[in-house]
């Protein structure tokens, strides 16, 4: 909001009017030295796998791994890389009264078909020097990546140009699903939704099972791609994490899909055997002799078995 080229009014004055510290204007931020960069890697890495270790247990966990940091740093770090212990806790944060939180509408609902619910994330990607934030949009059934962006900044833009692009190559959806980020609940990024009559869907707070097909992508995109390698510029995680989506939408195959691709899903549409995609205990038909006279599946509970463990 402050002006700083050719300004009607001083600098101070502005401030003085905003009513901001004229520190917070001048000062650079600090840029975050290379310790911390491998601190962060590693707690984004742990997080992935013990998404239940809060500050103290992995300041413990640092230790063992060769960083002596007190429970104060590894707490300003999981700040930073927006990452948080998962239990359950008071309500004590309150959203912004600008941004309208929606209700959530997945639960108890059979979703069926491609096209009739998609949701997006946000993701922190590490690099040699620095980091950047990643947004997918991804259809629910398919688990097919329908557009993507990367920014060094977790403004709203990036996630309303990644929404645009989706909409405009594919058809829209019935519902689209978020957590309830300040980029997601913007105005700009709701209004868009809005604007193209999609019915607007918002996890509960905690409640990261209620997004769990974007949380499993950042596993396997963070395993099998980032981890591997050291970005050293924007272009070039860029080329990296885009061969590498293209890879999980057309040769990737998912056993809960039968081994077919997210690509080959999303094409058969629009009715995918009649599946629910909410996370149960329900098999998925791999063969046609399992599908019915209309192509449902006769969906049943995994049957235990009487046999010796393996050894």
């Amino acid at each position: 909001m402050v002006e700083r080229v050719n300004p009607a009014l001083p600098i101070s004055q502005q401030c003085r009017l905003l009513a901001l510290p004229r520190s917070s204007v001048y000062r650079k931020p600090a840029e975050v030295n290379a310790e911390d960069l491998a601190i962060m890697a590693l707690i984004d890495r742990q997080n992935l796998a013990r998404p239940y270790y809060g500050s103290r247990r992995m300041a413990a966990w640092l230790a063992t791994q060769g960083h002596a940091v007190n429970r104060k740093r590894v707490r300003r770090l999981m700040r930073l890389l927006g990452v948080a212990a998962i239990y359950q806790r008071p309500n004590t944060s309150k959203p912004s009264a600008a941004h309208k939180i929606y209700p959530y509408l997945l639960g108890g609902l059979t979703i069926e078909r491609v096209n009739q619910v998609w949701c997006a994330d946000v993701t922190y990607i590490p690099m040699a020097k620095g980091f950047v934030y990643l947004v997918v949009i991804m259809d629910w059934v398919s688990r097919a990546v329908l557009a993507w962006r990367l920014s060094n900044t977790l403004d709203a833009d990036f996630c309303v140009e990644a929404l645009e692009e989706a909409l405009a190559r594919y058809r829209r959806p019935e519902i689209f699903n978020t957590d309830q980020g300040s980029q997601f609940t913007s105005d700009d990024f709701t209004g868009t939704l809005k604007r193209h009559g999609v019915t607007i869907s918002m996890d509960g707070k905690g409640r990261c099972m209620d997004n769990i097909f974007v949380e499993r992508l950042w596993r396997s995109l963070k395993y099998e791609e980032v981890y591997l390698h050291a970005y050293a510029t924007i272009a070039e995680a860029k080329a990296g994490i885009g061969a590498w989506l293209d890879f999980y939408n057309t040769d990737r195959q998912h056993q809960s899909l039968g081994y077919r691709t997210p690509r080959q899903i999303y094409q058969e549409g629009p009715w995918i055997y009649g599946r629910s995609a909410l996370p149960t205990r329900l098999r998925f038909p791999r063969f046609p002799s399992q599908l019915g006279k209309r192509g449902n599946a006769r969906l049943r509970p995994h049957t235990h078995r009487h046999h010796q463990p393996r050894i």
